[in-house]
């Protein structure tokens, strides 16, 4: 199964004395031998992986000396090195800020197109969702809305359901406003 999907989960990891490195490295288990060698590919993989997520500064740390945000940059670059056609992400925006926020959307888009990655991702930022994803699955009052993004703005689904006397959905932006 390893080899078919791969998890990024928002729960902590029990702390250890791997580097961030070492367990990036730990998504290729899958494919290693039982002697737990990489091939020149599982190289190739982890070297993408912390590439495209650009954490380069962050491998020698422990992982236990990381922030939340460092943290799951980190599980991300390990689902990537992992190298499955799905990958299943569990708020994984949660402790980033705004930068690495878009950043993150915008590589898990980019894998999807460059990559034919299958990328599911449950999340609060419906902003950024409504922006970058291909479909979205809104789970409203024990209901499931379903669609593009293009047809839950049409059908005012989006509007409908993130309507408060806070906010409001504003379609021809496709942004939320303060009332």
């Amino acid at each position: 199964m390893a080899r078919e999907f791969s998890l990024v989960l928002t729960e902590k990891l029990p702390d250890n004395l791997l580097t961030a490195y070492e367990l990036i490295a730990m998504g290729r288990q899958a494919y290693t031998n039982w002697l737990d060698r990489h091939t020149k590919m599982d190289t190739e993989k982890i070297d993408f992986a912390i590439e495209v997520t650009h954490i380069n500064n962050l491998l020698e740390k422990k992982f236990v000396e990381l922030s939340d945000g460092q943290r799951q940059r980190v599980l991300i670059a390990k689902a990537i090195a992992q190298d499955t056609p799905l990958i299943y992400l569990d708020e994984p925006t949660a402790h980033l800020d705004v930068h690495h926020r878009m950043e993150t959307f915008l590589l898990l888009k980019q894998l999807a197109r460059k990559f034919n990655k299958s990328i599911i991702m449950a999340t609060h930022e419906i902003g950024l969702s409504v922006q970058m994803a291909d479909e979205l699955w809104l789970v409203h009052n024990k209901s499931l809305l379903s669609g593009t993004p293009e047809q839950l703005i049409s059908d005012k689904s989006i509007a409908t359901i993130f309507n408060s006397n806070l906010i409001r959905f504003n379609p021809k932006t496709s942004t939320f406003e303060y009332r």
